[in-house]
């Protein structure tokens, strides 16, 4: 059975802001992904927010794909933060490291004001 995962998209400032809701595991990553690159279609120039304030739980998978994501970006031109993490997720981040690859802050507006200057 998959899990329940929930993302939606909206754009604010020439920005596109994912909000996750629920849980990734090995049930629902990779549907999830490959529905989200999907979504982003084209990494030149885009600017994503990941606000994963909803987001209970991630397996190292997904953390492969948040990985993936944010290098297609970067190699693109484009910018990418974290913003909102539950304090268990933000743990995890943390423990594999990519919280000092991107750059991960407390609100979505503190990113659009990031990515704006």
């Amino acid at each position: 059975m998959e899990t329940l995962i929930e993302i939606n998209k909206k754009e604010e400032s020439g920005i596109t802001i994912f909000e996750f809701s629920g849980e990734l595991d090995e049930t629902n990553a990779d549907k999830t992904f490959t529905n989200l690159y999907s979504e982003i279609w084209d990494f030149t120039d885009k600017k994503i927010i990941f606000n994963l304030h909803g987001l209970k739980y991630l397996n190292s998978k997904s953390i492969g794909y948040i990985a993936d994501v944010f290098s297609n970006v970067e190699d693109n031109d484009g910018q990418m933060y974290i913003s909102n993490c539950d304090e268990g997720v933000k743990d995890v981040l943390e423990l594999v490291g990519i919280t000092t690859i991107i750059p991960t802050v407390d609100t979505v507006d503190i990113a659009i004001q990031e990515m704006s200057a």
